[in-house]
């Protein structure tokens, strides 16, 4: 079994810094989705994750205000802002012949049910691969260093997920993170780790 040295996160920093470059699409609840649903529908694997407005203090938790799906063409960034949109989408995260995949997913799928319960099927946490595969990177950033040679951003972490009108540094870090994640599936499955 090939083993994986750990990498510096001085090692990770000198790496060149990659942001997807594709198709992103920003949607609403003012827009219609049924393109993006039937388009994702026709995916057999979609990177997913989602960002939530940071608590700075202990309390309650927010739900995520934007889920992003990677398909093979193109990158969905949705803004929750409505409970009917986030019941569209369920269907592809329902969906048992879809995989869906991403780091930290127990998490994500939590935090969305604060918007409505749904059945997620077919969800591969790449986090949780990793170490059962005992690599020692479990997280995107370090992962993707691993098994790419680049690094990500993750600037954009804590900023304000909420807000109506994103940042194109923002959208970039969003479509950025569920590529890698759909990148990673690809290049784990060919190495036949997942």
């Amino acid at each position: 079994m090939r083993t994986y040295k750990r990498l510096s996160k001085d090692e990770i920093n000198e790496m060149p810094l990659v942001k997807y470059e594709g198709d992103i699409h920003v949607l609403s609840s003012k827009d219609n989705i049924q393109g993006s649903i039937d388009y994702l529908l026709t995916q057999k694997v979609i990177g997913f994750d989602t960002e939530t407005r940071p608590i700075f203090t202990k309390g309650p938790v927010n739900a995520p205000s934007i889920m992003q799906l990677a398909g093979e063409n193109a990158v969905y960034v949705y803004q929750l802002d409505s409970d009917r949109m986030f019941e569209t989408l369920s269907q592809i995260l329902s969906n048992k012949k879809i995989t869906k995949c991403g780091v930290s997913v127990d998490r994500d799928l939590i935090e969305l049910m604060y918007l409505s319960p749904f059945d997620p099927c077919s969800f591969v946490d790449l986090g949780d691969t990793a170490r059962d595969r005992l690599i020692p990177h479990h997280g995107l950033r370090g992962l993707a260093a691993l098994f790419f040679n680049y690094r990500i951003s993750k600037s954009s972490r804590t900023s304000d997920w909420s807000r109506r009108k994103l940042s194109n540094g923002q959208i970039s870090y969003a479509a950025t993170d569920a590529w890698v994640s759909l990148e990673l599936f690809k290049k784990l499955d060919q190495e036949n780790l997942v």
